[in-house]
């Protein structure tokens, strides 16, 4: 990318508050949860649009201290304003219930990729979720063409 994601000046903003839940900057902090949420729900995550071939999360799994280092991988994007990686979090609450993503486009046609997933036992969130952060992007965000894969 030849290009700044985000403009220097602009403050990346560091929740999204929604009935159902808050998102925030995803970090080691959050490993545990994480790792949990996503672990149990393998098969409904790679179904979820956005993941069908992006081969995340691993059919294999991996280990807690792996997943570690992804979420710091994670937080080092953010800090560097690369990418931006939220986790999902239940409201009134701090279980970890699923992830967002917003990073650079791949191709030329966008200027951001984003996925979302939710926990398989909280699917009923995934549509509300998605509205919420697509709302956010194009009211907070400067980002023009965003390629969020439709339902």
């Amino acid at each position: 990318m030849n290009r700044a994601f985000v403009p220097d000046d602009f403050s990346v903003p560091l929740a999204l508050v929604a009935p159902e839940f808050r998102l925030e900057p995803l970090g080691p902090q959050h490993n545990a949860g994480d790792f949990a949420a996503w672990t149990n729900s393998i098969e409904h995550i790679r179904a979820t649009p956005g993941f069908r071939t992006w081969g995340w999360p691993p059919a294999a799994g991996m280990t807690l201290e792996e997943n570690r280092a992804d979420l710091q991988r994670h937080a080092d994007d953010f800090a560097r304003r690369k990418g931006f990686t939220y986790t999902v979090i239940e409201a009134g609450g701090d279980e970890v219930i699923g992830c967002v993503y917003i990073y650079p486009s791949r191709t030329d046609d966008h200027d951001a990729d984003v996925r979302c997933w939710v926990r398989a036992d909280r699917a009923e969130l995934d549509a509300p979720l998605r509205a919420s952060v697509a709302r956010w992007l194009t009211e907070q965000w400067p980002l023009g063409r965003i390629n969020h894969e439709p339902r």
